[in-house]
């Protein structure tokens, strides 16, 4: 019987929706990162949804088969969990609804069991696994020096992609043509979509550039930071909103992204989770950002707290009244 296949949002970047494409078993010592591989579905957990490679929620079942990649997160509120950590009986759990395959090694309690899934095989074509980075395409010889509002956080659900989305619309309302990158975090394409729903004309994440997560070697991560900015600058954008997931200080590579892009970077804004947490990572990374916003700006309380304690600008982006004084940092920052 054909198996019932979700080709996840990691395989966006391939054509494996639309060419054949056979399945091998490979033996352990012959799986590697990024690995395309094919799992059945054993039981659901959570909410049952899986991203597909338009970034549509589906909602799966007991015997569907999903193509995702294999990989690993180390989430500080939700799950942590490794392809490498996967026993002899070869299942699965799925990491995130983008279809990051690995076992589950630790979990916050808040969280429900994570759908389990049996490996059925590796992707292969000619006989060679496919694996993500077999699908980036080469990277543009010129790479324009384009300014960057980087969007930074205390946590993951700090608010990044919240506050990236307000930026970016109103970049776009002062006539700039603008690109969104997502450096680090773990495979979910909603993210960067929310930036072009918000008018950004171009966006990508690391997955584009071939990681399922930048939970990864720093020698693997560090090639992808310039990769994506000469594929948004070869876009022709004006101005790049970039978001580093998580916080520097999380095994996402965070720390490198934002130093690697430090003399581009014309405003910085850190997302916190409460104000306290602005003051541990102002100190720990030496970062004095532009503006404190996210959760730890949601009340005048909490924003009168932000600026006593850190004397820097804080300013809650939900609240339209805050506009225009988002609009007058930026605006300094990039006519710096």
């Amino acid at each position: 019987m054909q198996p019932n296949y979700f080709f996840s949002s990691l395989a966006r970047i391939s054509d494996l929706n639309e060419k054949p494409f056979a399945l091998e078993a490979l033996p352990r010592d012959k799986w590697s990162s990024g690995d395309y591989v094919a799992a059945e579905v054993e039981q659901i957990g959570g909410e049952g949804l899986v991203e597909l490679t338009c970034g549509r929620m589906a909602r799966i079942a007991p015997n569907d088969w999903i193509v995702g990649a294999l990989g690993k997160r180390s989430a500080t509120l939700e799950a942590v969990g490794d392809w490498r950590a996967v026993g002899s009986d070869l299942r699965f759990d799925l990491l995130t609804s983008a279809a990051v395959l690995g076992r589950c090694t630790g979990k916050s309690a808040l969280v429900p069991p994570l759908t389990s899934l049996i490996y059925r095989g590796h992707v292969v074509r000619d006989g060679r696994p496919c694996r993500m980075a077999d699908f980036v395409p080469a990277k543009p010889e010129q790479m324009p020096r384009v300014p960057i509002v980087l969007i930074v956080g205390t946590s993951m659900s700090s608010g990044k992609t919240m506050t990236a989305r307000v930026v970016v619309r109103l970049l776009r309302t002062r006539g700039l043509k603008v690109g969104g990158i997502k450096f680090t975090g773990i495979g979910r394409y909603r993210d960067i979509l929310t930036m072009r729903d918000a008018g950004a004309q171009f966006v990508c994440d690391f997955v584009d550039a071939g990681l399922p997560s930048t939970s990864c070697p720093r020698e693997d991560f560090e090639p992808s930071i310039d990769y994506l900015l000469a594929r948004t600058a070869a876009a022709g954008v004006d101005v790049i909103v970039a978001e580093a997931g998580a916080s520097p200080l999380e095994p996402y590579n965070g720390d490198l992204a934002v130093e690697h892009v430090r003399g581009q970077t014309a405003c910085t804004i850190l997302c916190a989770s409460d104000p306290y947490a602005v003051v541990g990572v102002m100190k720990s990374f030496d970062l004095k950002p532009d503006l404190v916003a996210g959760r730890a700006t949601s009340t005048t309380a909490a924003v009168d707290l932000v600026e006593q304690l850190c004397n820097i600008k804080a300013l809650n982006v939900l609240d339209r009244t805050a506009w225009p004084e988002l609009e007058r940092i930026l605006a300094e920052g990039l006519d710096r």
